[in-house]
């Protein structure tokens, strides 16, 4: 009888449950807990896989470049320009739900594009929905998209998205039907999604990338309503340390 339910649970999907039940059936001296106590724990199994499952999911389908950054893991010693309360604090308030913008800027290597993995990683982890994309590959993307019909499509797709990482805004020139495809992005968001940026350039710089003043001044608005900045600072962490150089051997002469 006891395959037999372990085989209903799992067609129904309840593989925690079922999981926790084989366990129980394991383990001596859970006799001494009531049938409300061994459900309350097998109800909780079951939730707890369910939340790791959905969290697996949404860290797939996010993309993340860096899909094992976490904000325990900042790395905030002197010089970086990272204060770690201020992006804990960021982590841990409602600027998803708010949706709020974050703009990420500093030279190239200072871990801009880690920095936003970790907070999207995060969102992921409470439960919210990210996508990960970089600007100088959008561009192509976008004119796929177009192409082939999908544009509406994804668009809406990134609509409902919760957490949109843009890494490497600025990089390289934009023509004007990617322009245009920005402003529909970020119009679809202000005020409802949030938006994590990174890019290298200065955000004072951002209007002349965007190149179309009416655009621009469009998508900045609407960008900058509500932010959060960190400027990041210090040498590049993708220099490489210096190879020892190989000792030589010591001849004989004999």
């Amino acid at each position: 009888m006891m395959h037999t339910t372990l085989a209903q649970l799992r067609t129904l999907k309840l593989d925690g449950l079922a999981a926790g039940l084989e366990e129980q059936l394991a383990q001596h001296g859970l006799g001494a807990l009531s049938f409300e106590e061994r459900l309350a724990l097998l109800i909780d199994r079951e939730v707890h896989a369910r939340n790791d499952r959905k969290l697996a999911r949404l860290l797939k389908n996010a993309h993340l470049k860096y899909g094992q950054a976490a904000i325990e893991d900042i790395d905030a010693r002197a010089g970086r320009g990272i204060d770690r309360r201020e992006v804990m604090s960021l982590a841990l308030g409602d600027w998803v739900s708010a949706g709020h913008s974050v703009l990420v800027t500093g030279p190239t290597g200072a871990g801009k594009s880690w920095l936003a993995c970790a907070l999207a990683q995060y969102a992921c982890r409470r439960g919210y929905s990210a996508i990960y994309q970089r600007v100088p590959r959008l561009q192509e993307e976008l004119r796929i998209r177009h192409g082939s019909g999908a544009f509406g499509k994804w668009l809406l797709q990134l609509a409902k998205t919760d957490v949109l990482v843009l890494d490497d805004w600025g990089m390289g020139t934009i023509d004007s039907m990617t322009r245009s495809d920005l402003l529909e992005i970020i119009d679809d968001r202000a005020g409802n999604k949030a938006t994590i940026i990174t890019s290298q350039l200065p955000v004072e710089h951002w209007h002349a990338w965007i190149g179309d003043a009416t655009i621009a001044d469009a998508i900045l608005d609407r960008v900058m309503q509500r932010n959060h900045r960190f400027t990041l600072t210090g040498d590049s962490l993708r220099a490489q340390r210096p190879k020892t150089a190989k000792k030589e051997k010591n001849i004989d002469p004999s």
